[in-house]
């Protein structure tokens, strides 16, 4: 699954798309794919919440692992995708659209010059894989 080009990466393998001043964040492709099959999700942040820079957003549970879906920006809480909670598959199967998991205010968008456009981001994981 090609990496959106208009959406921007962490190294820790969230991605954020923004309009205005407002971000969508959710994992890659390439977390998913690591982390295989979702049999778990937990909201660690509720609307209203501000949050910082590698601050815990989401937990995820795998068949093979647990990791924390962390915050690429700072910013505050608001709209978590309660449907995740159940249909938490759509992690695995659409993760850059039904997936998404946080709707943030940007409290600095600066903060996205931090990050790794999608060419980038594709780079980054092919070299991990080596």
């Amino acid at each position: 699954m090609a990496n959106p080009s208009n959406f921007k990466f962490a190294k820790s393998d969230e991605w954020i798309s923004v309009e205005g001043n407002i971000g969508t964040i959710g994992i890659s492709d390439y977390a998913q794919s690591q982390l295989s099959d979702i049999v778990y999700l937990e909201f660690m942040v509720e609307p209203g919440d501000e949050f910082s820079v590698g601050d815990s957003l989401v937990t995820i549970e795998s068949v093979k692992a647990a990791a924390d879906a962390v915050a690429p920006v700072s910013g505050k809480v608001i709209e978590i995708n309660e449907a995740l909670a159940d249909e938490f598959e759509a992690v695995n199967s659409d993760p850059f659209g039904k997936a998404w998991m946080v709707k943030v205010e940007l409290s600095d968008p600066a903060e996205l010059d931090s990050l790794m456009s999608a060419d980038e981001y594709t780079k980054y994981c092919e070299e991990r894989e080596h």
